[in-house]
C-alpha cells in the first residue's frame, strides 16, 4: 500500500501539467490586470485568495466600477457555483480519512482541471489531493505575477496581443466539447448571442457587465435544457416505472 509521502508525490507530478497551463494563463490575468489600474500586488493577491480563471476576469471587469457589490456578488456566484457541483461529485470518491474539515480546506484550490484529473481516480486520498494542487497553485500564482511586473514595462502593443491568449484559452476549452455535444453547441451559440445582444442594443448595454453575464448564463443553459434535455439512463427509467 502506498504511503502517505508517496500519495502526495504521485499528486505532485499528475499536478505538473496544469501547473504549467496555469503559468501562461494567468500570465495574461496579470497583464489584463494592470491594464485595467490594479498595481501588481493586488493582481497577485487576487489570485491567491481566488484561483478561478473566469470568476478573476469577471471581478477586476466589475471593479473598475467601484460600489457595484450586488453585481459582484451576482456574477461570481453564477461563474463559481459549478465548483460546488464538482466539489459534490468527487466527495463520492475520497477516503475516510477526508472529513468534513479537510473538505472545507481543499474546496479552496479545486478547478475545472484539478476536479478533471481526481474524478478519474478510484479513491481520492487527503495526501494525493494535496500534492495535486501545489503545483496549479504556485504557477497561478507567478504567472499572475509575471504579468503584472511585465505588464508595467512591456510596449502597449505586445500587452493588447497577450489580452487575447485568456480568450484563446477559453475557445480551445469549448470548441472540442462543441464538436463532441450538440447540447453544448446549442449553450454556446444561445450564450454568444445573448453576449452580442448586451453588447449592441442600446437599451441592453446600460446593463453592468456581472449581470449581463449572469443573465447569459441563466439563459443559455434553459434554452438549452429545453432543446436539448438530457436522456434519463435506464436505472432512473426503471425507478421512474417503480414508483408508478
Amino acid at each position: 500500500m502506498n504511503t502517505t509521502k508517496d500519495r502526495f508525490i504521485a499528486g505532485l507530478k499528475d499536478g505538473i501539467p496544469i501547473g504549467l497551463g496555469y503559468l501562461s494563463v494567468s500570465f495574461t490575468f496579470g497583464i489584463m490586470a494592470i491594464s485595467f489600474g490594479l498595481f501588481w500586488w493586488q493582481a497577485v493577491l487576487i489570485s491567491m485568495l481566488c484561483l478561478t480563471s473566469a470568476g478573476q476576469l469577471a471581478g477586476i471587469t466589475v471593479m473598475l466600477h467601484p460600489g457595484h457589490y450586488v453585481e459582484m456578488l451576482i456574477s461570481q456566484f453564477t461563474i463559481n457555483i459549478r465548483y460546488s457541483f464538482m466539489s459534490v461529485s468527487l466527495s463520492q470518491k475520497v477516503c475516510d480519512k477526508f472529513t468534513s474539515v479537510w473538505r472545507l480546506i481543499f474546496g479552496f484550490i479545486i478547478t475545472d482541471e484539478i476536479f478533471a484529473v481526481a474524478v478519474t481516480k478510484k479513491e481520492v486520498s487527503r495526501s494525493y489531493f494535496a500534492g495535486l494542487g501545489v503545483i496549479p497553485y504556485i504557477g497561478w500564482t507567478l504567472g499572475t505575477l509575471s504579468g503584472a511586473l511585465l505588464g508595467e514595462v512591456l510596449p502597449e502593443s505586445v500587452m493588447n496581443a497577450l489580452g487575447i491568449a485568456i480568450y484563446a484559452m477559453f475557445i480551445a476549452i469549448v470548441v472540442p466539447e462543441i464538436k463532441k455535444s450538440g447540447a453544448v453547441a446549442i449553450a454556446v451559440a444561445a450564450a454568444a448571442a445573448l453576449s452580442c445582444m448586451f453588447y449592441y442594443i442600446p437599451v441592453l448595454k446600460n446593463v453592468p457587465s456581472g449581470i449581463s453575464i449572469s443573465i447569459c448564463a441563466v439563459v443559455a443553459s434553459v434554452i438549452t435544457a429545453i432543446i436539448k434535455p438530457v436522456e434519463k439512463t435506464n436505472d432512473e427509467k426503471q425507478m421512474q416505472g417503480g414508483e408508478k
